[in-house]
């Protein structure tokens, strides 16, 4: 073999489209992590850094046995290696690591690493052809690049935040959270799409170097998906407002009350569509009423066409009602609880719920993999491991003999 990452692949041989792509992941908390596990997922082999004390995502969220359930998704086919990087002998190491690595991907604040002597220069010395990912607050340059950041900042800035909120006339709380960290998972979606872009183009150039360095920042990466946000703004002057569990676009599309106090959603929002709604609820007269019967005059009356629609769910449980409409080939659902998500016959026959035993906390279910690619698909072949947990394999397979590694432990630059 001519260099570890040849002989790292042939003992641990993965499956997915991505095997036999190396990737060193010096992320913490969600952004970077994310990224790397969906590359991880596809069958990537992803190093990940972490400082002796862990990640400290390890101790977000309800704890079993002193662990994170969340770590064990958040960190499931990745090998760890506990490193603390303040070190003077672990930029050595760093180096060492990314000169077999196909990609870095980091979400340190700009100019962090350069602090700690792993600058892009001396990265691609190490690794002439190396991409390098970087995921900040607010990106690699600009007035705001030093400020601090979390995911939450990226959504407010990003317009997310403002129309998550309840209409101003029915609350004066403060705009809700989506209820995950969306705005890093967004984030680390565009950094994996990146890297995978970078790399294409690497090797359709015959393996050049790049450079290839991607920049992606929180607040950018939520600004893109808002849709016709700001392009509405542009040509109107307007501002989009926050339309509650509405559309502002198509009718009717909300969440209707049913008997038993639970939620149902129903987007019956194209004339073909409505028109088989009212003859579902009894009220065929709609479809042919000049209020109703296409999608501009549905918008102009959608207070008064939600409150028909309400009468009707209210007279059903949920589970009754979505029976009613699936038969009729209306989209609709309930809103899903984890409950209802890991209870599901789709998501449990495309093994988007899986169930697995994790070492450390014991029997735990996990999101499948997504994309699902059936010429080539992923695994998950291990859970979030410990702390250090491959840190003598992934050194050993760098190079370090046992003498090395015993030094490097000893020093305190390894854990």
């Amino acid at each position: 073999m001519d260099t570890w990452k040849e002989a790292a692949t042939a003992a641990k041989p993965a499956r997915g489209p991505l095997a036999g792509l190396r990737i060193l992941e010096l992320g913490h908390f969600v952004a970077a992590p994310f990224a790397t596990r969906l590359l991880a997922d596809l069958g990537a082999d992803v190093v990940k850094i972490e400082p002796p004390g862990g990640d400290p995502v390890r101790q977000w969220g309800e704890q079993a046995n002193g662990r994170s359930p969340w770590w064990s998704m958040h960190a499931r086919n990745k090998r760890c290696i506990a490193l603390d990087l303040k070190h003077p002998g672990a930029r050595a190491v760093v180096l060492r690591l990314a000169s077999g690595a196909d990609a870095l991907v980091e979400n340190f604040r700009p100019g962090q690493l350069d602090k700690l002597g792993l600058s892009e220069a001396a990265l691609r010395e190490a690794r002439p052809g190396l991409v390098i990912s970087r995921i900040s607050g607010f990106g690699q340059d600009g007035p705001y690049r030093d400020r601090a950041s979390f995911g939450v900042i990226g959504e407010a800035m990003g317009g997310l935040r403002y129309l998550t909120n309840h209409p101003p006339e029915d609350t004066d709380l403060p705009p809700s959270r989506v209820g995950i960290s969306i705005g890093d998972s967004i984030a680390g979606l565009y950094a994996a799409f990146g890297v995978m872009a970078a790399l294409w183009q690497r090797d359709r150039a015959g393996g050049a170097p790049g450079p290839f360095t991607l920049d992606v920042a929180l607040t950018e990466a939520m600004l893109s998906m808002m849709e016709g946000t700001l392009p509405e703004y542009g040509v109107f002057g307007t501002i989009r407002e926050p339309q509650g569990s509405r559309i502002k676009t198509a009718a009717p599309t909300n969440a209707y009350p049913t008997r038993d106090g639970k939620w149902l959603l129903i987007a019956a929002n194209s004339d073909p569509l409505f028109r088989r709604l009212a003859r579902v609820i009894g009220r065929p007269d709609l479809a042919d009423d000049p209020d109703f019967a296409a999608n501009p005059g549905r918008l102009r009356n959608v207070a008064r066409l939600d409150a028909i629609i309400a009468d009707w769910s209210r007279g059903f449980d949920a589970a009754e009602a979505d029976r009613i409409l699936t038969q009729a080939d209306i989209p609709s659902t309930l809103c899903f609880n984890a409950a209802d998500i890991a209870a599901d016959p789709q998501y449990r026959a495309r093994g988007m719920v899986q169930e697995l035993d994790d070492p450390q906390i014991g029997r735990v279910l996990h999101a499948g993999i997504v994309p699902h690619v059936p010429e080539a698909p992923g695994a998950i072949r291990w859970t979030g491991p410990a702390i250090g947990a491959h840190t003598d394999e992934i050194l050993g397979e760098a190079g370090f003999d046992e003498a090395e590694i015993g030094r490097l432990r000893e020093e305190g630059v390894v854990r």
